[in-house]
């Protein structure tokens, strides 16, 4: 859909524009400078967020060819007399009107949105499965549920959409109004209604009626029951319940039948799932379908043929230097401009690579979209597999493409060779096989990994960010490889989710960090000893923590030619580690102050016992001591330091004592440091597990593992998992001193941790062979882990070994 710069700025109601272009056309709103694709039609809306501010990527845009912007001020901006500006109070609600008056456009169109606290991606895609052959279906993609994500997913309307299905995400009152008003559904659907996201409600109550004002307006709502106060404010909307009643629900084989009642006839359905939560989610469906009027034996036959939907964007390690982006969702149109977004910020300037199949369920015009959106991602090779994507291989000229006509040609034709120093997006749709191609393109193939969920980074991060100031600065501390998650995607999901600083240990973390492509302010935090000509080529910002290092900068920085490096003054304020004393602090001024390779930038120091509330007389003592070398030190200086020394635990137990900056270290990571609930909503981001590689029974008396210690007390089934004290599983875990997750149920491990293996006790679960096993995440805490070591989670997270292979993955 097309719109003219001047009806923009009509819907908008605009009274401050400069239109030098008043010709212009807009099909693309574009919110992320990195997702551009097709500047000459994109009209760019500079937002403020917690994460940046737009307006400091106008003029990069405006050379990149973007000529159409919305923005809240034109102060630092340079007007170009072939560019247009409309100026607005607020250019996040400006983007949302725009998509409401789009949605105007098509009253007559009917509009289903999904609200919940989780089960919204996959209702909202299996009724794409299930509707597709009665509508021409327009979605969100992904899951672009937020106050931005809507609007972008409204913007796709066009004239021959028959149905929109719009998902709807809030995280505290007041977003659902704004969302209702542009979506205006003519029926709602509201998924389970849990704990999830609650951060922003006072109440369980709260949270229910915000979302129930989803249906305000809607003809007929959907909610598959089970929560009386969902219903109480269903019923208040005033919209129909959909005439639905699940009698029963079976297992039967290979899925569960579901027997329900609709309009005083009974009918039954079989769908291909077991686990309850996609038995509700199907029956959410089940109940769109019903208020739609869909006859009951198409619904019987759809149903039976629905697929799964893999949600995560999973990054691997590659052969040969390469990064491997696997995306397990739905393989269409509509999902491959968010996974290249996602590509586009992990590139850099290392070339691409697209590995995708035949689309799912697309119609010929497709596959010119898709090479046109390839070809405005810049992507640097093309390979399609399947007889739809080689017949047509002419659409994709312009851009380096080859094609195959099967995933075995493919695997036939193509070696690892032919994949060196590149990000691979790997994206195909169900049928083809691209586990196989997975298996080619993977470093590492060892069964034990640790699985890093950047949602619940992202998630624990923002929940930092909430407990300080707006205007107060963050450290993402990615120090010891990211604690042990890895720190390159660490690092890449911080600076997009707008961290102002990293700090890393050491030198060669920040190198290979900028040899990755990040380029935000790295502190290292133990510089010595090092190379200091990397540290002042690669910009990485040192601490200075004695008089002897400040004189080596000095000396090494005159060598290169240095001038003003920023540096981080170390202060001593009781961790008696590192850092200058107060007494020191003259000679240091004085030292500094005769030079000018070195340029401090900020003072700060490390509280020892912040997470132990019986010694806050020591933590006070440590906060009065670096105040006052603060104010010594700045006395000297006509730019302003910035002072930091609240921690993880500081952050939450001292937040009056924020200066200008906090560090956010193991909480980041999902490790609570303080016992008082306070950091309860912190997720686990990395899980470590493994695989079942063998399962024997055992009488009572039998011995298990080296030694004999594990001594059966009772007949017993024993499974083998391939992870042992060389992946990091520490000896001391073995005879039963932890437990570990398997078939749903605690396990605990039986006789001697080897190098390679462990054995655990399986009896009271229903476990086979192949089965994955959560050593620690989300339900095995790691602090279980740490606790039976008498250690630190940190410790437990940065033991796991280089030899387990690391997933990054998003939903």
């Amino acid at each position: 859909m097309k719109y003219t710069i001047s009806q923009v700025v009509q819907a908008l109601g605009a009274t401050n524009a400069t239109l030098n272009r008043a010709d212009a056309v807009v099909s693309q709103l574009l919110t992320d400078s990195r997702s551009l694709s097709q500047p000459g039609e994109s009209l760019f809306f500079a937002l403020s967020t917690g994460m940046g501010n737009g307006h400091r990527y106008v003029g990069d845009l405006y050379a990149r060819g973007v000529r159409s912007f919305v923005v809240e001020t034109l102060e630092g901006i340079e007007v170009h007399d072939d560019a247009n500006y409309i100026v607005t109070d607020n250019t996040l609600a400006a983007l949302q009107r725009l998509a409401a008056h789009h949605r105007n456009r098509f009253a007559e169109l009917p509009v289903i949105a999904i609200t919940g606290s989780r089960g919204k991606t996959i209702v909202k895609e299996w009724l794409n499965q299930l509707l597709s052959p009665d509508y021409r279906i327009v979605r969100s993609p992904r899951s672009y549920n937020s106050q931005i994500g809507v609007a972008l997913s409204q913007w796709n309307i066009t004239g021959d959409t028959s149905l929109a299905i719009i998902e709807a995400g809030i995280s505290t009152t007041g977003e659902m109004a704004t969302l209702h008003a542009m979506i205006a559904p003519t029926m709602g659907v509201i998924t389970c209604v849990g704990d999830e996201h609650a951060d922003g409600f006072a109440s369980i109550e709260q949270k229910i009626a915000e979302k129930a004002l989803l249906l305000g307006g809607c003809s007929d709502y959907v909610y598959c029951g089970g929560n009386a106060l969902v219903e109480q404010a269903a019923q208040a909307s005033g919209a129909h319940a959909c005439d639905l009643v699940v009698k029963a629900t079976s297992p039967c084989d290979k899925g569960t039948e579901i027997t329900y009642l609709t309009a005083g006839t009974e009918h039954s359905i079989k769908v291909p799932f077991a686990a309850p939560v996609d038995v509700e989610n199907s029956i959410t469906c089940l109940g769109v379908m019903v208020t739609l009027g869909i006859d009951a034996e198409v619904i019987a036959s759809r149903m039976a043929r629905l697929t799964s939907v893999g949600t995560r964007i999973n990054v691997i390690e590659g052969v040969n230097n390469c990064t491997v982006i696997a995306d397990g969702y739905t393989s269409d149109y509509n999902s491959l401009e968010p996974a290249l977004d996602f590509v586009v910020r992990r590139t850099g300037l290392r070339p691409n690579t697209v590995i995708m199949s035949d689309l799912a369920d697309a119609d010929e015009s497709a596959y010119a979209l898709v090479a046109q959106c390839l070809a405005g991602r810049k992507v640097s090779r093309v390979l399609g597999i399947g007889p739809k994507m080689h017949s047509h291989a002419q659409d994709f000229e312009g851009l380096q493409a080859r094609f195959f006509a099967s995933t075995a040609q493919f695997l036939d034709e193509m070696s690892q060779g032919d994949f060196v120093d590149e990000t691979i997006l790997v994206k195909g749709a169900p049928g083809f096989d691209f586990d196989t191609v997975m298996d080619l393109l993977e470093a590492k193939r060892h069964q034990t990994v640790e699985e890093v969920d950047l949602n619940a980074l992202a998630h624990n991060f923002k929940f930092f960010k909430s407990k300080v100031k707006p205007t107060t600065r963050t450290v993402a501390m990615v120090k010891a490889s990211g604690y042990g998650a890895g720190s390159y995607e660490i690092a890449k999901t911080m600076q997009d989710r707008g961290a102002d600083y990293l700090a890393v240990a050491c030198q060669d973390e920040g190198v290979e960090l900028r040899e990755a492509g990040i380029s935000m302010p790295i502190i290292v935090l133990n510089p010595s000893l090092v190379n200091y000509k990397a540290m002042f080529r690669y910009a990485l910002e040192p601490e200075v923590y004695s008089m002897e290092e400040c004189r080596e900068l000095i000396k090494e920085g005159e060598r290169c030619g240095v001038k003003g490096h920023p540096v981080h003054i170390k202060i001593d304020s009781g961790m008696h580690r590192l850092g200058f004393t107060y007494e020191q602090l003259p000679a240091i001024i004085e030292l500094l102050k005769s030079q000018d390779v070195l340029r401090p930038v900020s003072v700060f120091s490390h509280l020892c016992v912040a997470d132990e509330p019986s010694q806050d007389e020591y933590t006070l003592m440590q906060i009065d001591y670096f105040t006052r070398c603060c104010d010594a030190l700045q006395a000297h200086y006509g730019h302003h330091l910035l002072r930091h020394i609240l921690n993880t635990s500081g952050i939450v137990r001292f937040p009056q004592y924020q200066f200008d900056m906090v560090r956010i270290g193991v909480g980041l990571y999902g490790i609570k440091t303080v016992m008082d609930g306070s950091e309860d909503a912190l997720q686990p981001v990395s899980s470590l597990k493994s695989v079942i590689i063998s399962i024997k029974e055992w009488p009572a008396g039998t011995t298990i593992g080296y030694g004999r210690h594990g001594l059966l007390a009772r007949d017993s089934r024993i499974a083998t998992v391939t992870i042992g004290y060389a992946d990091g599983l520490d000896r001391h875990f073995g005879n039963g001193n932890i437990s570990v997750w398997a078939g749903g149920k605690r396990c605990p491990t039986v006789g001697n941790v080897c190098m390679d293996a462990v054995m655990i006790d399986i009896t009271d679960t229903d476990c086979q062979v192949g089965e994955r096993v959560e050593i620690f995440g989300n339900n095995i805490p790691v602090e279980e882990l740490s606790d039976a070591r008498g250690t630190i989670p940190y410790e437990i997270l940065t033991s796991v070994s280089p030899r387990v292979k690391r997933v990054y993955y998003r939903e």
